[in-house]
């Protein structure tokens, strides 16, 4: 029994590590260019899906696609309904494996010919570095592939000699069933849909299996794949277990159609056997794969936006989440990942400004401090989610976005205390005394929310900090003349408030400016350009960041 079930467990094996280091280092080598194709051709559903089957086909993994499709979702590169229309294609381009198995692995004998791929690709990787390095890893990878499909091979041929699966009934909707759920379980297993199918193809060619059972086994190993993508959103954000929920749905609904009408599609293969040259067995099994998923594509993918409202009642948002983009799993993607803590922490910002504008008008002190609770966490999660990035040295143009994005937080978080300070005090800012400052402040406002929004010209930063410190300037002369009138016998708490009022405004103008200045230094598109540190409006120069922070986590007043 050793004899048989040695090279079955090594096969599989073998099978799985050259799947995982050709998928890896096919995303490794190409992998910017496949995540740069897979945001940029996903206008509508149709777009989307020949995104997903491309990409899928090209990775070999219908997993790794899923998985940067969820952090896409979740950073908010894609839309969920454009995520649906990917996810489909994903299923779809998954099924090209079983065409490479069939047509050449269980032709001919590639595992002996692929052996100096193994050699040749484990010394590329370990003689040269960056892209090389990746494809030597796949080619290393493809050729451990075909050994491992060998040695499969050769363990099916001795277990169908000693017992044959193609005895255990095959007839019935339950029969199919129970074969079915054993394809999920070993597809759960395995970890992999392909391994799964590629075994499922070698038993079928070694007549271990008949066609039928076969059959019943890739639509559970379909389904079982959906397993791995579920797993990945386990504690991660809505958009992300919302994208694995549809990946689910649409699998099981492929599936489940499938087996009802196994029959029926096994009649069809039956007939493109007859008359369209198909070849029986392992090929034969490709090409049913293919046809049922390519039926659930037809069925499905002119309904994405229905499934994506069934998806969206069944996972519905609770409440506002500031910090909502920040999924774990795409710290392993640091171009995604920044992207993603760029995009909170201009929520983030604009969050402050709305607090801004309710301290200036008639606060509501409850809201007001759930909104600085709620801003508070998500600055927190962004500096933790930022720090975590790991990018190499030599990628400059990364390390200068995540520096920038430090500096952000920094401003934001003192721009939270001092807003925090600001909403305890009672000032009348109808006093006419404040009115200069508070047209200034407007505008300020005005220009911070449009810029950030793009919809301001590109030198809306200068013409911001032109404002604040002309904000500045305002503040000293208001606080020196209202110090001049107190001599007139003015109340002198009532002075110092309004003293203090000014400081503080010119205090937040400032940090706002500064705010807009690192998220735009933030934004992938800076040509990786070390972020300038602004000067003017009270900044304090060469100030450390980690202090500024510990300082802004504190209880304590500090100035800036």
């Amino acid at each position: 029994m050793k004899e048989i079930l040695f090279p079955l467990i090594g096969g599989i094996g073998l099978f799985l590590v050259g799947m995982m280091l050709l998928s890896s280092g096919l995303v490794g080598f190409a992998g910017g260019a496949l995540r740069k194709a897979l945001v940029r051709f996903t206008g509508t559903p149709y777009k989307s899906f020949l995104s997903g089957a491309l990409v899928t086909a090209l990775a070999q993994s219908s997993t790794a696609t899923t998985v940067t499709l969820i952090g896409f979702v979740s950073a908010g590169l894609i839309s969920f309904s454009q995520a649906i229309g990917v996810v489909i294609g994903a299923s779809l381009g998954n099924t090209a494996t079983g065409w490479i198995v069939a047509g050449l692995g269980l032709k001919i004998n590639l595992g002996f010919y692929t052996l100096p791929l193994v050699g040749i690709g484990a010394f590329m990787k370990l003689l040269t570095r960056g892209r090389w390095a990746e494809l030597g890893m796949a080619l290393a990878g493809f050729g451990l592939l075909f050994l491992g499909l060998n040695m499969l091979q050769d363990a099916m041929r001795a277990l169908s000699d000693e017992f044959s699966l193609a005895r255990l009934p095959a007839e019935g909707f339950g029969a199919r069933v129970a074969i079915m759920l054993a394809g999920v379980v070993l597809t759960a297993v395995l970890q992999s849909s392909t391994a799964a199918i590629a075994t499922t193809l070698t038993a079928l060619h070694a007549q271990a299996i008949n066609f039928d059972q076969a059959a019943a086994m890739v639509v559970g190993a379909s389904i079982g794949t959906t397993l791995t993508g579920a797993l990945v959103t386990i504690g991660g954000t809505l958009y992300a277990k919302r994208t694995a929920l549809a990946h689910i749905l649409f699998n099981l609904a492929a599936g489940l159609i499938a087996i009802v009408m196994l029959p029926v599609l096994t009649w069809i293969i039956g007939l493109l056997e007859q008359h369209a040259g198909l070849t029986p067995g392992a090929l034969s099994l490709a090409a049913f794969h293919s046809i049922f998923i390519g039926a659930g594509v037809l069925l499905f993918l002119p309904l994405t936006s229905h499934l994506a409202r069934i998806v969206e009642r069944l996972l519905p948002e609770r409440g506002e989440d500031l910090a909502r983009h920040l999924d774990a799993s795409l710290l392993g993607i640091p171009a995604v990942a920044l992207e993603a803590s760029q995009r909170t922490l201009n929520d983030v910002l604009h969050k402050l400004l709305y607090v801004f504008d309710g301290i200036l008008a008639a606060p509501d002190h409850n809201a007001m401090q759930q909104d600085l609770a709620q801003a508070k966490h998500a600055l927190d999660r962004s500096f933790e989610f930022v720090a975590r990035i790991q990018l190499q040295a030599s990628d400059r143009a990364l390390s200068a976005q995540r520096v920038s994005q430090l500096h952000a937080v920094d401003h934001m978080l003192r721009l939270h205390l001092r807003l925090s300070n600001f909403a305890q005090t009672q000032v009348d800012f109808a006093n006419p005394v404040y009115r200069t400052a508070m047209e200034q402040i407007a505008e300020i406002l005005r220009l911070a929310r449009a810029g950030l929004a793009g919809s301001q010209p590109e030198d809306w930063l200068e013409r911001l900090e032109g404002d604040a410190l002309l904000l500045a300037s305002l503040s000293r002369q208001m606080r020196h003349d209202v110090l001049q009138g107190s001599a007139d016998g003015d109340n002198a708490s009532q002075v110092l408030q309004t003293t203090d009022a000014f400081r503080w405004m010119e205090r937040i103008g400032s940090h706002i400016w500064r705010s807009c200045h690192y998220l735009v230094q933030g934004r992938l598109g800076n040509g990786g350009r070390q972020a300038a540190q602004p000067d003017g409006a009270g900044a304090d120069k060469a100030r450390p960041l980690l202090p500024g922070i510990a300082a802004a986590n504190g209880s304590d007043f500090s100035p800036p």
